[in-house]
């Protein structure tokens, strides 16, 4: 098994190579796994997956339960994996460091601090924003490991339809020294372009929000890592919904017919 600066240093190539790659997002160990053994280079968590993982909704899952979460995922794997932080799991920018420090133990090799407040739900003023992300890159910049920092702006995602807003904020970012940049909501590759070509670190793009886009079309707009967020997990979700609806309603079995082979996942669970 890798070290974790080992996976850190993977992680930061995949970053610096050619064209975009692909960072899926597991909400629990089994789901890793399985991702690891298709072939991914690395894996993101999701914080929608987690909670819906443990019984509750997005934005409920506590920091406990997000370093145990990591430290279970950052174990069970071979390749790096980036964790959805939410809002660092703090307002002021001391306590953020703090926590950033808490998940870097873990194993992981990178982490996301969005400029968005889930108990207050609304998004932190610019300066705010700002000095919560100096603070985090600060913290990464303390640890013994090349953790990357990526810095959220969430405008677009949480109903605030400012680009130009979202835009100035990961520049700010970037000068404040987050790696890489994330502005999940987007939803062209109009928007995509326009973004990248006023920032200069590489650009993490939510790809559930594009209809027909290719990892090609993604990498053409000058992104380089595409996620998928809690989509995943919303697909497994609706399986169980949908055959549980199907015995209830009609008392049939016909769901099995879309069963995953259990000798192809016992043969990608061998391989990790």
């Amino acid at each position: 098994m890798p070290s974790q600066a080992e996976k850190c240093a993977r992680f930061i190539d995949l970053h610096q190579r050619d064209g975009a790659f692909l960072i899926p997002n597991p909400w629990d160990v089994g789901s890793a796994r399985l991702l690891e053994a298709l072939g991914f280079d690395a894996l993101a968590t999701t914080s929608a997956g987690l909670a819906n993982a443990i019984g509750c909704a997005d934005g409920e899952v506590t920091l406990e339960d997000k370093l145990e979460h990591c430290a279970r995922l950052a174990e069970a794997t071979s390749i790096p994996i980036n964790v959805d932080f939410e809002n660092g799991f703090a307002d002021d920018p001391s306590t953020v460091a703090k926590n950033v420090c808490r998940i870097a133990e873990t194993g992981v090799a990178g982490c996301s601090v969005e400029d968005f407040s889930r108990d207050a739900q609304t998004l932190y003023d610019f300066n705010l924003a700002l000095e919560r992300v100096q603070a985090a890159a600060e913290a990464v910049a303390s640890l013994a490991i090349p953790m990357q920092l990526t810095a959220r702006a969430e405008n677009l995602l949480r109903g605030v339809d400012d680009l130009d807003d979202t835009i100035k904020r990961l520049q700010a970012f970037s000068k404040a020294g987050a790696h890489v940049l994330y502005a999940p909501g987007l939803n062209s590759l109009a928007q995509v372009r326009q973004v990248t070509a006023a920032i200069d670190k590489p650009f993490n793009v939510l790809s559930v929000f594009f209809q027909g886009a290719s990892v090609a079309d993604f990498a053409e707009a000058g992104a380089k890592r595409i996620s998928v967020g809690s989509a995943l997990n919303w697909v497994s979700i609706n399986a169980v919904l949908s055959a549980g609806k199907e015995m209830l309603e009609h008392g049939t079995f016909e769901w099995t017919a879309g069963m995953a082979s259990r000798k192809e996942v016992e043969a990608l669970l061998a391989k990790v």
